[in-house]
């Protein structure tokens, strides 16, 4: 941020400016009055991105102060958008009322008429520490991350603030990017001096001191948050772990201002759980976003049928994350065959589902104090809703284990939803600050509070009628205002009635149309109904702080009913997914196998499915003799669509989903590899190319024998030469190295040799016919080689220009005479032996004509020839050599 300059400031400026400094490089928000205003180069930021009016105000240094600002009740819009543009802004309130503020001056010996109205940082807005609902996305997690490094491990310490759902975990350096893909963070906090470079770790993380990161310190942090002694009844961590929660925990407590958000006790996770991706993956699958950027077109834009915000984020949490357990799988998979069993009651348990609010949310906020009376009420009827839920779901008949679980975890909460519902209204408003949320006869002395208020309002509708009366004025009215409160306004053409000294009314105000009075009745009744009134909203006050800090009490078990909430939904969810299109319930083994009969990519099935076309399934079948595929075909065939399916396939059964199949049985696959498409890095200077050579070697450095792979045209943005070589050599690796699960496609046809010596790889290919000319793709995949690419036809098909394709065309039929005539660039290359057979990494010289003279020179003794014989020697040498 540029210097800002200098002059002797106002008092009001040295606040502003003293807070400037404060907030470092976020935006301040500079509460005055109802606005909060910025200044000087935040104004011109703030301004640009919220497309707000900037202006001016007084001067600083000689020149004009740029400024402009934002109503605080709508502050929230203003916000989301900052923060959606990459800024973090400082919320700076007023601390103190005017009246505290003239008490502190005089106290100080300054003039209380300049006295100031102390403000200070109550908070930083960041994109990884958001509560407000109208701030967050309802379907999607908002995760902050701290990481911390400790003797070459990676602790990695996850929360999402809006639930306080805490993760701890502990990697190598290599697989941080892949964690950190899983996660998805909206804000990643890492030690000053952060050491480890290129890991995955956004060039945009938030540096904090290197002592909020110590082991130690993040032991005794979880400790006073949570309560405890000692951590043991949470779990075992690792003290990288407990570094990266020690420097979230201090990151959380400095954003807050010493207010901490709601934190679950931390839950360790072992990245052996879970299958590992990395973002090239992750990506390539358009798992959680499509390409295009949004769920439209992504995975679980396909899968998603759950009807609460939280089963939506699980969801995407299960596909983030899918398991290596089988029994964990198993007992998900019997949650979904439960609901895809019982349609009718599906239906009921989703119609329930979808009027329970976001618990999860809602108890966030109420435990980070920014909780509202209709947090309250959200919290009194999801509660409620869940009771009922237990009471018909408990003891359900063949109830899988999962299901049981969950259930047992909806209910407990009968004191504290009783206790909710006889304090708050039915609908509580969202603002506290106006009262009227206690419900009538929870408080007999709000009560009496309420009833005084009104009468004194009664009072003050036939006061207003006796004016009248006495006056003879009958267009006289008793008005209110914020600045006057209660007055008495008359016309100005009736005013001099209310003007004479025995009138008993005294002048206030003078309008252009109307003249205003007060009396000291009036002012009587409005004194009574002021009182009563703060006294009702004191009263009120204090019973939200009651029932805040019940809520804060039971905070672990009401987060409980709020993830066994969106396990039934996810439930639910998934069985209704299934019986949309009917997907499978796939068998997850220990074994290395891949047999899927009539697989579908969900993505492509549901956009055909809009416009009324059929997906063409196909089968794959994958063991350890018959582990590496091979598949030929034309472009727009669908090689990429039967790689990315097969893969999204395996995901899903892993992460507990019926998959889109007519059987399915899946070995675990331990890590998930996706090299299909790629785009060029200009920002960190790599091309197409180099990109896909980037994500083959993470590949060939990271696959195991119990990893899926899948492999599109591998080397095909550089020469064909060097492209046929690569692939070559990849498809040998993976076979006789790896030795995984792969599926492999390619257009190079001369790599279909590796059939002769790869003994479990096999030929595959994409059908497809020309027609009288045209050619149609059937998308039906087929064993053996390809015949041919269809190059030229789909180019036809794609609106090349016929001159150009019949110029083709002539190319291609000299260049294949050519390769006839010599063999093909592949020739030879049946010679080779096999990449697990090359030890040498040296070449071995050619044996031609001069690799035998150099062969006779060291045989010659020449030592023992005469001079004659060694020219008769040099003599034959050289006969030998070609001319």
């Amino acid at each position: 941020m540029a210097a800002l300059p200098e002059s002797k400031p106002t008092p009001m400026m040295a606040q502003y400016l003293a807070l400037r400094e404060e907030a470092g490089d976020a935006l301040l928000f500079y509460r005055m009055g109802d606005f909060f205003e910025l200044f000087f180069e935040d104004a011109r930021t703030a301004a640009a991105v919220l497309d707000i009016a900037l202006t001016t105000r007084g001067e600083h240094g000689g020149a004009p102060i740029p400024m402009c600002g934002v109503p605080v009740h709508s502050a929230e819009g203003y916000l989301a958008r900052l923060i959606k543009a990459g800024c973090r802004v400082a919320i700076a309130e007023q601390v103190e009322t005017p009246g505290e503020a003239k008490e502190r001056a005089k106290r100080e010996g300054t003039p209380s008429s300049k006295a100031l109205v102390g403000r200070a940082i109550v908070r930083l807005v960041t994109a990884g520490t958001l509560t407000e609902e109208a701030l967050l996305e309802p379907r999607r997690a908002n995760m902050l991350a701290a990481l911390a490094e400790l003797r070459g491990a990676i602790g990695v310490a996850a929360v999402d603030v809006s639930t306080g759902a805490m993760v701890l975990e502990e990697c190598t350096p290599e697989n941080l990017g892949a964690v950190l893909a899983r996660l998805a963070p909206s804000e990643v906090v890492v030690p000053e001096d952060w050491a480890p470079k290129d890991l995955g770790v956004p060039e945009d993380a938030i540096l904090r001191p290197r002592t909020g990161f110590a082991s130690d310190a993040g032991v005794a942090r979880l400790c006073a948050v949570h309560g405890v002694a000692t951590l043991d009844a949470f779990g075992t961590f690792t003290r990288a772990m407990l570094g990266a929660a020690g420097g979230l925990i201090a990151y959380l407590d400095h954003v807050g201002r010493g207010s901490l958000p709601l934190l679950l006790p931390p839950v360790a996770r072992s990245s052996a759980g879970t299958m590992a991706m990395d973002a090239a993956t992750r990506g390539s699958l358009e798992i959680l976003e499509s390409a295009q950027g949004g769920r439209a077109g992504s995975l679980i834009g396909a899968v998603d049928r759950c009807v609460t915000g939280a089963g939506s984020r699980l969801l995407a949490e299960d596909l983030s994350a899918p398991l290596l357990d089988t029994a964990m799988i198993e007992a998900r998979l019997a949650l979904v065959q439960f609901w895809r069993d019982r349609p009718i009651e599906r239906a009921s348990l989703r119609d329930a589902l979808r009027s329970i609010p976001d618990l999860g949310r809602a108890l966030g906020r109420v435990v980070a104090g920014r909780g509202s009376p209709r947090d309250l009420g959200q919290l009194r009827d999801g509660l409620t809703e869940a009771a009922r839920l237990h009471h018909w779901l408990a003891g359900a008949p063949d109830a899988p284990a999962l299901l049981v679980d969950v259930v047992g975890k909806l209910t407990g909460h009968g004191a504290l939803t009783d206790g909710l519902a006889r304090a708050l209204v039915p609908s509580p408003p969202t603002e506290r600050g106006s009262g009227g949320f206690i419900a009538d006869g929870y408080d007999a002395s709000l009560d009496e509070l309420r009833g005084a208020s009104g009468d004194a309002r009664r009072a003050i509708a036939a006061m207003e009628a006796r004016y009248r009366e006495e006056t003879g004025i009958n267009s006289l009215k008793i008005r209110h205002n914020g600045v006057l409160g209660y007055f008495i306004e008359v016309s100005a053409r009736h005013a001099d009635r209310l003007m004479a000294a025995d009138s008993g009314f005294t002048h206030r105000q003078t309008m252009k149309d109307a003249v205003r009075f007060n009396s000291l009745t009036l002012h009587a009744e409005a004194t009574r109904i002021a009182e009563a009134g703060g006294h009702a909203l004191a009263c009120e006050e204090a019973h939200f702080e009651t029932l805040v800090a019940a809520v804060v009490d039971a905070r672990e078990i009401i987060a409980q009913t709020a993830a066994a909430l969106a396990r039934l939904d996810v439930g639910a969810g998934n069985a209704e997914r299934a019986g949309e299109a009917d997907w499978c319930r796939p068998q997850v083994l220990d074994e290395a196998c891949l047999e899927i009969t009539a697989g579908r990519h969900p993505v492509v099935e549901a956009a055909l499915a809009r416009t009324g076309e059929r997906f063409v399934a196909n089968d794959c079948a994958l063991a350890p003799d018959n582990r590496l595929w091979l598949i030929g075909g034309p472009n727009m065939g669908g090689k990429s669509t039967f790689l990315r399916q097969n893969a999204l396939i395996v995901l899903l059964a892993q992460a507990g989903c019926f998959v889109p199949a007519s059987t399915a049985r899946i070995g675990l696959v331990d890590r998930l590899f996706s090299r299909v498409g790629a785009a060029d890095n200009l920002a960190r200077g790599r091309s197409t190319f180099m990109v896909e050579m980037v994500e083959t070697a993470a590949i060939l450095a990271q696959a195991t024998p119990r990893s899926f792979v899948i492999l599109d045209e591998v080397g095909r943005g550089t020469s064909t030469y060097d492209g046929l070589a690569l692939a070559w050599a990849v498809a040998e690796a993976v076979h006789s190295q790896i030795a995984c699960r792969c599926l492999f496609a390619t257009h190079y046809h001369e790599l279909a040799r590796l059939a002769e010596t790869c003994e479990a790889l096999s030929l595959h290919h994409v059908r497809a016919r020309e027609w009288q000319g045209d050619l149609v793709l059937l998308h039906e995949l087929a064993k053996g080689p390809a015949d041919r690419s269809y190059g030229l036809a789909v180019a036809r098909l794609a609106g090349v220009p016929a001159n150009v394709v019949a110029r083709a065309k002539a190319v291609l039929t000299k260049l294949e005479a050519t390769r006839e005539a010599t063999g093909g660039i592949a020739a030879g290359l049946g010679d080779l032996p096999l990449f697990a057979n090359l030890r040498d990494p040296e070449p071995t010289p050619p044996a031609g004509p001069e690799h035998q003279l150099a062969e006779a020179l060291k045989a010659a003794d020449l030592d023992a020839l005469t001079p004659r014989e060694a020219l008769d020697l040099l003599y034959e040498w050289k006969r030998a050599l070609p001319r």
